[in-house]
């Protein structure tokens, strides 16, 4: 009856409510619609507002009816609504502890009973039920009542035979129950009512969870004896129950299968087998034996992988290596072998990352240190093939404490000095024994991957390590890397570590640049603050050092010196020459004399020049033949720069001698040079020297960077290489071709004709497509053609195909001879176009690392533009640069320069012409600098493209701010007063200002005088807002442009700019007084001319020019009456008043409004449009149609009438007896009479019928209310003629 009551609520607007039913308002009702809504969030709000509310009254009633509603909805078809009144029922029961759990549990069986139940609603009482014992469990108080304990378990039971609705639902509700009883309710209740269930433990998962939760939680009662009494054994796990435990895991594994979890019996049974001390043989007999080595792949073997995560915190050490040592481990790390293959081609099921949780929980949560080795150690050995699996930057190293971290290392050392490849948990190893050259991989694989695993160590800063340690493995690397042990000593703990295999040339490569990466690493290593310093976190983050101050590079540079000083024990493996080592110790020297002086007093740049000898002292062991005239370079540069002694030098010169560099020069093409190199870490060491020694770079040092930008030296370079190389390849080719002839005369002389045409085809296809693109460049292979025609001709070939005579034809020696000179002439061209295509390759690789390290290059700009914003040099960057960006805008680019362009534009635009900061010291360079502006502006209006023209035109604006200087301070002290601050506004320091005005002049009549221009109308309104001097300038121009561009939009731009100009303060007070009123009286005159040339249009841009002039008109009169200026706007006024009859206004618009301010500050109101309704009032009378509206509500009596009256005769003899002398009345008789042919379905006669006027009426309407009257007729004329039919 309640559901019913619900329904009604929805389905009429005023819910019906039955007897029987508390009378309550609608908020309370509500509640019970929300609890069956879908969403939890509405379900939870809706329950908290139904227990607060029945606090809030406490009425008896209410609280019987809710239990009453609640208990209903238990069995709710909506599957989402059920959770939620189970949910509502169980908080009420425990919020309200009066009420009887038992009287609820009644309730729940007698409204939801299984036998009285029809069959279409058996599954919503079976859940009903269900829900209804999930709420007394969560009320909390199913313990107080023994008795309503023993009935929950025993209406679970019943539900049981409903498995295929409830499937094992009232198991598991059991085994919660089980959870929460006291172990006297149990013993005393449940024991004898469970003993089927716990008798037949092993038919189901959950019947055997339900006896593994009731043997821990109730121990004492039951006892190995009360167990051997229930199930006939005292233990669960036994040789004799393997059988019967395998296939519950296995079905077990089958249904957590869309789930991805562990069940919880599975982990159940491995906590009972530890208690039991039965571990192994539940671990090998039935997870090993009867899951993984009989089962297929699938839920089996995925199901011991988990119990194998989550076993890692339950076991001893000694468990631990017994199971992380066998076949589960082998088997898994053949799937993570198999699942990485295939998850490259499409995608697979990955358990890998289900195993990286379960074992950085176990390492977050294990304090043993030998524990967390162990598994360590045993993930880090799965391998297939010899290849280890685990990725080298495993993130589960952070978890290590330090001990075993410390051991990890020295295990992961231990293993690459002594590769021990029978400890690998390789199933495919174990197939594959005695294979020497696999074995070999595999040592190299291991040794390369022990490598970065010692380097991603280092290199995670989350992981918690010790300096010792770091440098250890720094140590460690750098000496296998370049050294080779000669002899063992204690001083040098790398040349006690014996090599059971020798290292092999391939590993140098990974070790050496391994180290070169570790030097990264450590360079940006930070230094570990102390957590209690709260100031710590606000200062710069020191990075690159020890804790002691010393750079982490330069330990290891002594550990190198330790290691060359002492051969008989290492050894180099590329000795170095005296060259060599005259370089290195030299390095070592100027690192220690920067030591020196730098503990004298700090000098800038000394750390990086440190970093910068030590960087390349290292490349030494790496690259010793390109790098020891740069250390004799670098050396000399420092020695100069540190003593000042350039002087000195300049008078020692003679007359014949040519003048030495500067130190500067030099030291830039070091940095150029070294920035050639594919490292990082020489970038960033390059950038910071050069940050240190911006202040000396002289202008040869800075072309020098510039040239390398150059796009058209690098033209001419790139064209010399590749003529160079071009002319080489076109000799090699021929010499190997020819070779290689004879050579495949000799393989080919034994394969069959037929094959080697087939081939030759193939080729032929393949080389067509050549041929095809070298045709469409209009370029031909003669030669080929011409050896092709001796070919033909060689064989007689070429005269049979044309002869045509089927008499000569070749004889197979001579077929066999020319199918072999054809195979080896395509075979040729075939390499020969593959020539073309790798020079082609080459070339594009080159111009790759040419961009490359232009970009690198870049970095030495950007340094010189921020820190040397204010030196002069920086003048010299504005043309270069312009360049890069004209050549780079107007030539298509790959991705690559399309960054290095965007790079280049937001140097020059964002830090160089917007910078605060700018030279400030130009008073000697005017000329040069005027002469600069006039090249630029020159450029500027010869441009294509208006994006590259913003670049030139903001070097134009950035050239005059260089020029005008800093303002006086004069000025600055007392920017209020006004003389100053005109003096101030007119400031405009070594600005020739008649000179760049008509620079300035001759770009904005460029602008204005050509349809197509590079400039913009936000070019000079930057200009006008920056140098308001200049503004004023230009001003005659733009007045004179309003009537006289070269377009309409010329023209609507030049208004736009003196709106922008006139509204400026500086240019106002510029122009105070008498040559304000005459700017005025002239835009006034301008604009009425302007105005006046307008004629009849539609055209857009008219109307853009239009509301441009309006706009300044505006701004214009406001000013003339604001300031009481003298000028005549008379003939602007008339103009406007009859620009109406031009343009058409639309009703709402910018340009309609705009027009009327304008209009209205004239002194010309809008007049009022009164909103009329034209013929419509005397067309359509509001009588009638309210009489037809409320005539219509009456056709119940047209039943009656339809049946006497069928002809007109009656509708004369009703309008007799005196009926037909309302207004409504003849619209009905009108209406049957018209209803008389509608006797058929067809509309067009009823159309017709109702389009014939009835001639006494025609005069009292008009034609236009005949028609309404028809339309609202039809639709009740084919509505009447259905109900007749």
């Amino acid at each position: 009856m309640s559901v019913d009551m619900v329904e009604l609520s929805v389905t009429t607007p005023q819910p019906v409510k039955p007897a029987g039913i508390p009378q309550k308002n609608r908020v309370f009702l509500d509640f019970f619609w929300d609890l069956a809504k879908p969403d939890q969030e509405v379900r939870l709000k809706a329950l908290e507002n139904l227990i607060q509310y029945l606090k809030t009254n406490d009425q008896a009633d209410e609280l019987e009816y809710s239990l009453k509603r609640l208990v209903d909805g238990l069995a709710h078809t909506r599957e989402a609504a059920r959770p939620g009144f189970s949910l509502a029922l169980g908080q009420v029961l425990g919020a309200f502890k009066q009420i009887s759990l038992q009287s609820i549990l009644n309730q729940i069986k007698q409204k939801h009973n299984l036998q009285t139940a029809k069959k279409k609603f058996l599954r919503n009482a079976a859940f009903g039920n269900l829900f209804g014992v999930l709420a007394l469990h969560q009320s909390g108080r199913i313990a107080e009542e023994p008795q309503v304990v023993l009935g929950c378990v025993q209406l679970l039971q019943s539900l049981s035979q409903h498995r295929q609705h409830l499937k094992d639902l009232p198991t598991q509700t059991m085994t919660d129950i089980l959870n929460e009883i006291p172990e006297e309710v149990f013993e005393e209740v449940l024991l004898s009512a469970l003993q089927t269930d716990l008798a037949s433990a092993f038919s189901t998962p959950e019947q055997l969870q339900l006896l593994l939760v009731a043997l821990r939680r109730f121990p004492r009662t039951l006892k190995p004896k009360k167990l051997k009494k229930l199930l006939g054994f005292s233990t669960i796990i036994n040789a004799d129950n393997i059988p019967k435990l395998t296939e519950v895991l296995k079905m077990a594994a089958k249904s957590s299968k869309k789930e991805c979890l562990l069940p919880p019996v599975v982990l159940d049974l491995l906590k009972l087998s530890l208690k039991e001390d039965s571990f192994q043989l539940f671990w090998n007999d039935a997870i090993v034996n009867g899951m993984l080595l009989k089962e297929p792949l699938g839920p089996t073997h995925y199901l011991c992988y988990r119990l194998l995560g989550s076993a890692l915190p339950l076991l001893s050490e000694a468990q631990l290596k017994e199971v992380l040592s066998g076949e589960v481990m082998a088997y898994y790390a053949e799937h993570m072998a198999s699942s990485q293959k295939i998850s490259q081609k499409g995608s697979r099921f990955q358990l890998a990352p289900e195993m990286d949780a379960y074992v950085s929980a176990f390492l977050q949560s294990c304090q043993d240190a030998d524990k967390q080795l162990t598994v360590m150690v045993a993930f880090s050995l799965l391998s297939t093939n010899g290849f280890l699996l685990m990725p080298p930057t495993w993130k589960v190293v952070q978890h290590l404490q330090p001990a075993a971290l410390q051991q990890y290392v020295d295990w992961l050392k231990k293993m690459f000095l002594q590769p021990q490849l029978d400890k690998l948990l390789d199933l495919s190893a174990r197939r594959q024994r005695d294979n020497e050259e696999q074995k070999e991989n595999s040592i190299f694989s291991l040794r390369r991957w022990i490598v970065s695993r010692l380097c991603s160590i280092i290199d995670n800063n989350q992981v918690k390590k010790e300096e010792d340690l770091i440098m250890g493995v720094a140590r460690f690397i750098f000496f296998h890397a370049f050294f080779d042990v000669k002899k063992g000593s204690r001083d040098i703990e790398e040349t006690l570590g014996k090599l059971s295999i020798p290292l092999d040339d391939r590993i140098r490569g990974p070790l050496v640049s391994s180290f070169f990466g570790l030097l990264l690493s450590l360079h940006l290593m930070p230094l570990d603050q102390d957590p209690s310093d709260g100031a710590a976190s606000y200062r710069r983050r020191v990075v690159g050092i020890t804790a002691d101050g010393t750079m982490w590079i330069y330990h290891m540079a002594q550990y190198a010196q330790l290691l060359l000083s002492q051969p008989k024990y290492a050894q180099c493996y590329n000795p170095f020459t005296p060259e060599q080592r005259q370089a290195w110790d030299g390095m070592l020297e100027s690192v220690a004399n920067l030591k020196k002086k730098e503990k004298k007093g700090p000098i800038p740049g000394s750390g990086a020049f440190q970093q910068l000898f030590l960087l390349v002292g290292f490349y030494l062991f790496k690259a010793p033949e390109e790098l020891v005239d740069i250390m004799k370079d670098l050396q000399s540069c420092v020695d100069v720069a540190l003593e000042k002694n350039a002087k000195k030098k300049k008078k020692k010169k003679k007359p014949g001698q040519e003048e030495e560099p500067e130190w500067v020069d030099v030291m830039v093409e070091i940095l150029l040079s070294l920035l050639s190199q594919h490292s990082r870490h020489i970038r960033l060491v390059c950038k910071t020297v050069f940050s240190s020694i911006c202040p000396d770079v002289t202008k040869t040092a800075l072309t020098a960077i510039l040239d390398v930008l150059d796009p058209e030296k690098d033209e001419e370079d790139g064209a010399l290489v590749v003529t160079v190389d071009n002319k080489d390849k076109t000799k090699n080719p021929d010499e190997e071709d020819d070779d290689e002839m004879e050579g495949n005369k000799s393989d080919e002389s034994d394969d069959d004709s037929d094959e080697a045409m087939e081939e030759d085809d193939d080729d032929d296809d393949e080389d067509d497509d050549d041929d095809e693109g070298d045709m469409a460049e209009g370029k031909v292979d003669q030669q080929f053609r011409m050896e092709l025609m001796k070919v033909l001709h060689g064989q007689n070939a070429l005269a049979t195909a044309e002869g045509g005579s089927s008499d000569e034809e070749m004889d197979d020696d001579a077929m066999i001879a020319l199918d072999k000179g054809l195979a080896t002439l395509f075979s040729a061209h075939k390499k020969n176009a593959e020539a073309k295509k790798d020079e082609k390759t080459k070339i594009q690789k080159e111009k790759t690392l040419v961009r490359d390290f232009k970009i690198k290059v870049l970095d030495l700009v950007e340094v010189f533009v921020a820190r040397q914003a204010g030196s002069p040099l920086v003048l010299c960057l504005l043309e270069p640069l312009l360049t890069i960006i004209n050549r780079g805008m107007s030539s298509g680019s790959d991705q690559q320069e399309q960054d290095f362009l965007r790079r280049v534009a937001d140097i020059f635009r964002n830090q160089l012409c917007r910078s605060k900061v700018y030279c400030r010291t130009a008073g000697d360079r005017e000329g040069e600098l005027h002469d600069l502006l006039d090249k630029l502006m020159t450029k500027t209006q010869k441009l294509s493209e208006s994006s590259v023209g913003l670049y030139y035109f903001s070097a134009s604006l950035y050239v005059v701010k260089v020029l005008r200087g800093a303002p006086p301070a004069e000025a600055k002290e007392e920017p209020t007063a006004g003389g100053a601050a005109a003096q101030d506004l007119s400031f405009m320091g070594n600005v020739d200002v008649d000179r760049v005005a008509n620079v300035f002049k001759g770009a904005l009549s460029n602008f204005m005088g050509k349809r197509k221009s590079p400039l913009s109308a936000q070019m000079f309104t930057d200009l006008f807002t920056r140098f308001p001097v200049l503004c004023v300038k230009l001003l005659d121009t733009i007045v004179q442009h309003i009537t006289s561009g070269a377009r309409v939009y010329q023209q609507g731009q030049a208004c736009m700019l003196m709106l922008r100009a006139m509204q400026s303060r500086e240019v106002q007070q510029l122009l105070s007084g008498a040559p304000w009123t005459e700017l005025c009286a002239t835009v006034s005159g301008q604009l009425a001319a302007s105005l006046q040339q307008v004629g009849v249009t539609e055209n857009k841009e008219v109307k853009e020019k239009v509301l441009k002039a309006l706009e300044l008109s505006q701004f214009l009169v406001r000013s003339v009456h604001r300031q009481k200026l003298s000028v005549d706007l008379q003939p602007l006024k008339e103009v406007l008043q009859s620009l109406t009859s031009n343009v058409a206004f639309k009703k709402t618009g910018k340009l309609e409004d705009t027009y009327w301010a304008v209009m209205k500050l004239l002194g010309v109101q809008k007049p009022k449009v009164e909103k009329t309704k034209p013929d419509k009032e005397p067309v359509v009378p509001q009588g009638p149609t309210k009489k037809e509206k409320g005539f219509l509500p009456e056709t119940k009596k047209r039943k009656k009438r339809d049946n006497p009256i069928l002809e007109p005769a009656a509708a004369a003899a009703a309008a007799e007896a005196g009926q037909a002398t309302s207004s409504s009345r003849p619209a009905a008789d009108k209406g049957q009479v018209k209803k008389k042919p509608k006797k058929t379905k067809q509309k067009r006669p009823a159309d017709g019928a109702a389009s014939q006027p009835n001639p006494a009426k025609k005069s009292k309407t008009t034609p236009s209310e005949s028609k309404t009257a028809k339309k609202k007729k039809k639709p009740k004329q084919k509505k009447e003629g259905g109900g007749k039919m």
